[in-house]
């Protein structure tokens, strides 16, 4: 009979000591889009709150002052078009990363649009959540310097 391998103590610092939560803001009118995208986070440590409209982003942005803001491109209220140009235009440098996501504007134009209003990333849904988690990776290891909102 095997005996066991011995016991093993793994220091908690290990890893995931230098990174650091941070505050996400999802905007998404699709309800279970949203609610994945938040469950994947908060799973990941992160504070997340969730809008389902667009007009709601920006009030939510200036309450909780999210690190990063996800926003699907197509929301009743306003655009994530129109919520990445105001953010860039309030807090230009120091505004979150912004993180476009749709279903609906997938073509190099609508992406490009994207860019020009702030949006820093677009991606395609349904997004990969490794995808959406490697972009958010650079920040989690300096210190939140969030303010912007």
């Amino acid at each position: 009979m095997a005996s066991k391998p011995p016991l093993r103590v793994i220091d908690p610092g290990d890893g995931d000591a230098n990174r650091h939560p941070l505050r996400i803001l999802v905007a998404d009118d699709e309800r279970d889009t949203a609610m994945t995208l938040a469950a994947i986070l908060r799973d990941e440590g992160h504070e997340v709150q969730m809008v389902l409209r667009g007009d709601e982003a920006l009030e939510m942005c200036r309450l909780f002052r999210p690190d990063v803001v996800i926003a699907d491109v197509n929301m009743p209220g306003e655009s994530g078009y129109a919520i990445a140009r105001e953010l860039h235009e309030r807090h230009g440098q120091l505004a979150p990363l912004l993180i476009a996501i749709s279903g609906k504007w997938t073509k190099t134009s609508d992406r490009l649009l994207g860019k020009s209003v702030g949006f820093d990333h677009y991606l395609l849904k349904p997004c990969e959540p490794n995808e959406l988690l490697s972009l958010l990776e650079p920040l989690r290891g300096s210190v939140s310097a969030s303010g912007a909102g």
